[in-house]
């Protein structure tokens, strides 16, 4: 049995975004990234969320999370779907950016492929603080051959994603704005690091 054969294992770990948290459908972009992705093999998506992680917190726990939910039988893949609150916990730029390569770089020498989605928009008074961040992760990211989903920049000052905002609590998205973070995830690589044809999402 070849890898190509093997059933899709995907482990996301994450904060509150990654449960769809303040979504009614209750699918976050998560769900809806799994319902698109149409892989010839069985596939297995495990929401690994904590709210209000920060990156430090989530470099502390993935490994862990990660080997509980690995299989022999399984092509194991990880999303590591980074938040917003490293902003609001005050961590530097250059602890973010290394919280991030230590996971990435771990998970490259235990041969894991791995795909990493950025921090939406949220609070507009956290507007550069989080461009900044997308920023730092994306070329962390970039200069490891990660895939790198930025869903900052085109969600900024997008109307839908404000309005949703706005809907809402100010700072999770609802129906709609989760809807616009999975069609950047689908239409960022995704198919691509899946080994699956473009036109499958």
């Amino acid at each position: 049995m070849t890898v190509g054969d093997l059933p899709l294992r995907l482990a996301v770990i994450g904060d509150e975004l990654v449960a769809g948290v303040g979504d009614p459908k209750g699918l976050g972009w998560v769900g809806r990234v799994a319902a698109r992705t149409h892989a010839p093999t069985p596939v297995t998506v495990l929401t690994l969320a904590v709210p209000g992680e920060t990156s430090t917190a989530l470099g502390a726990r993935w490994e862990d999370e990660l080997d509980r939910r690995l299989s022999t039988e399984a092509d194991n893949r990880l999303v590591v779907a980074l938040g917003r609150a490293d902003v609001d916990a005050g961590l530097s730029l250059a602890r973010s950016r290394l919280n991030l390569a230590n996971v990435l770089d771990i998970a490259e020498q235990r041969r894991i492929s791995t795909f990493v989605v950025g921090p939406p928009p949220g609070r507009a008074g956290d507007g550069d603080k989080i461009a900044d961040l997308s920023g730092a992760y994306g070329d962390v990211a970039t200069r490891r051959r990660v895939p790198y989903v930025d869903t900052y920049t085109p969600l900024a000052s997008h109307e839908q994603w404000l309005g949703d905002l706005a809907a809402g609590d100010g700072v999770l998205p609802g129906q709609a704005g989760y809807g616009l973070m999975a069609w950047l995830v689908l239409h960022t690589g995704w198919n691509g690091w899946l080994g699956l044809p473009d036109d499958a999402a």
